[in-house]
């Protein structure tokens, strides 16, 4: 039989087997957007770790010389990062190829003596669900959820007291995150393909043909413009009283901004019996207050408030819009040739203005890459199924039901 131990966070550092815990910069310097650069230290916000992972690819850069000035928050290889503010009980482990990455007041890092702790057996612990409610019962007590490193330190974890059976039981539950982070890469190849194609025949004009065709006031010929409106049926959301919010699976599922946003599909987690405005299964989902912009699929029918809006093209050419609303909103809360927005009416995004091709083209690209998009959900579909499971055996293992 395995042994066990229980302590709090706070014991485990007392007896070193925990080294650091200390969370990301609060001095007088915080980088805002004007600092970011396209090619520096990965600066860390909550928002950064999804799927068990830091999502390195999506965050922010920052220059190496403000990095340095930062009074806290180098986060190093194997470090366990949990978020606590905003968005609290996400965690990930540190891989990257920097020197170091930076850290926002959002996200804790946890340092370990691996000799007596498995930094991977950490993170489940962390993500075991019996942990989850009481790391959230704690951050419930403020206006905002929150958990401080003081409030941390009182949390307790189970642990094997040998660290093999710390790392066998890592080992397993890494198995199903490692086949979940090979679908996402493929994910991304397939979306990167998608969107190569895109800028090839539809920014740089060689598009099948592209030869034998004249080009007449920086356009094909055959080409024209058209405005949003005019190419897709728009709805825009509507927020049902609170009453009408659960989280036990009466109604449709619920989104009214970003919150439940995934790196393409939407995950659910609150749901509604008013069901006011719906976006159909397939929509574009738009975020239509700060951040603006940002683009989500749903694959389920659901109701949606005030902070989306949910985008159909007229030709059902929806793979085609899509990735023409990826190039034009070229960045969070930036529209097309540049105009910011903190928000968006349902007026000024109907007349937002793009490059239509010839219908011909539009439907051939759609031939390409639908197939492409129908397999990225087959996968997304997968890696659900593989969470599930993990999900469904994570408690087990921690709670001692399965013994290895």
């Amino acid at each position: 039989m395995n042994k066990w131990d229980k302590k709090s966070i706070g014991e485990l550092l007392e007896n070193k087997i925990i080294l650091k815990i200390q969370d990301g910069n609060h001095g007088e310097i915080h980088p805002t957007s004007k600092d970011y650069v396209e090619d520096g230290i990965p600066f860390v916000m909550a928002n950064d770790l999804n799927n068990n992972r830091i999502e390195i690819e999506n965050c922010k850069k920052i220059p190496l010389e403000i990095a340095e000035k930062l009074r806290v928050g180098f986060s190093f290889d194997n470090d366990v990062l949990l978020t606590h503010k905003g968005t609290v009980g996400n965690v990930a482990i540190v891989k990257c190829t920097s020197p170091y990455i930076m850290l926002t007041p959002q996200v804790t890092l946890y340092r370990v003596d691996s000799n007596k702790l498995s930094n991977v057996f950490l993170k489940y612990a962390f993500l075991e669900p019996s942990f989850q409610r009481r790391l959230r019962g704690f951050s419930d007590q403020s206006t905002r959820p929150y958990i401080g490193i003081l409030a941390q330190r009182k949390l307790e974890i189970a642990f094997p007291l040998d660290i093999a059976v710390q790392q066998k039981i890592a080992s397993i539950l890494s198995a199903y995150d490692d086949l979940i982070e090979n679908n996402l890469k493929r994910i991304r190849l397939l979306e990167e393909a998608a969107q190569h194609l895109y800028r090839e025949w539809f920014v740089r004009f060689r598009f099948p043909g592209w030869k034998g065709v004249e080009v007449v006031d920086g356009l094909p010929v055959g080409w024209g413009e058209k405005t949003l409106g005019e190419m897709c049926h728009l709805t825009m959301g509507q927020s049902p009283s609170s009453d009408f919010y659960n989280e036990h699976g009466e109604g449709l599922p619920f989104h009214q901004g970003v919150t439940n946003y995934g790196h393409r599909f939407v995950s659910h987690k609150t749901f509604c019996t008013n069901e006011t405005r719906i976006a159909e299964e397939g929509d574009i989902l738009c975020s239509v207050r700060a951040p603006v912009g940002r683009l989500n699929v749903t694959i389920d029918k659901i109701v949606i408030g005030r902070g989306l809006s949910a985008m159909r093209n007229k030709d059902s050419l929806q793979s085609f819009q899509f990735y023409q609303l990826k190039n034009h909103f070229v960045q969070e809360d930036m529209i097309g040739g540049g105009t910011i927005f903190s928000s968006v009416t349902k007026k000024e995004l109907e007349s937002q203005v793009f490059v239509c091709p010839t219908k011909e083209l539009m439907e051939l690209f759609e031939r390409v890459c639908k197939p492409m998009d129908e397999q990225i959900r087959n996968i997304h579909l997968q890696n659900q199924k593989l969470k599930e499971a993990r999900d469904i055996l994570l408690p087990r293992l921690m709670n001692q039901t399965i013994e290895v």
